[in-house]
């Protein structure tokens, strides 16, 4: 399910400052982004470079890009934040985000033809300086059939409490996994 991205007041503040952000994230290097862990629901070249989990800072991958962690840090209720980037011939398989706690917006940075993204019966694709938000709850899927990798800036926030019935919310996730996920370490084994 996707929203209106006028319902959300922080999104003209990132399409206003995009190329700001393309900036930063251009002078990051290939070595720079991990893979996405969970294998068995993409294909191939499925990369993350993050700068928040869970409300948790990644200082040094913050420091790389020290405006867009500024940006980032004024959306109200922001819980995670990084680049997600798919090389070309990548595709995520549907699948289900871990709560309904949070919303997800994607700022499209670099966004080749070909690319888009399905969630529950609705198919978009990303545009260069534009937001998409949407509830990942809702079954979704991705793909990137162009030759050149697509690149979003991807964030979490806090479902507003207009927009959720309290059933609805379960914030049950293994944090621990998300954090060194996004922190680029390896989960430990329990």
């Amino acid at each position: 399910m996707f929203f209106d991205k006028s319902e959300f007041e922080f999104t003209a503040t990132l399409e206003t400052n995009w190329l700001v952000i393309r900036k930063e994230l251009e002078q990051l290097q290939p070595k720079n982004f991990v893979d996405w862990p969970e294998k068995y629901i993409y294909n191939q070249g499925w990369e993350v470079f993050g700068l928040y989990a869970f409300s948790n800072r990644i200082e040094d991958n913050c420091r790389l890009c020290p405006e867009t962690t500024k940006l980032v840090e004024m959306i109200p209720g922001m819980t995670t934040a990084g680049f997600s980037s798919l090389a070309p011939g990548t595709y995520i398989g549907p699948h289900f985000g871990a709560t309904k706690a949070v919303l997800r917006c994607h700022l499209g940075l670099i966004v080749p033809d070909e690319c888009a993204i399905r969630v529950d019966t609705e198919t978009k694709s990303w545009q260069e300086g534009k937001c998409l938000i949407f509830d990942d709850t809702f079954e979704h899927e991705a793909w990137n059939k162009s030759d050149k990798t697509r690149i979003v800036l991807l964030i979490d926030f806090k479902r507003p409490s207009t927009l959720a019935s309290p059933f609805e919310i379960n914030e049950s996730i293994d944090e621990e996994y998300w954090l060194n996920i996004l922190a680029q370490a390896e989960p430990s084994s329990n």
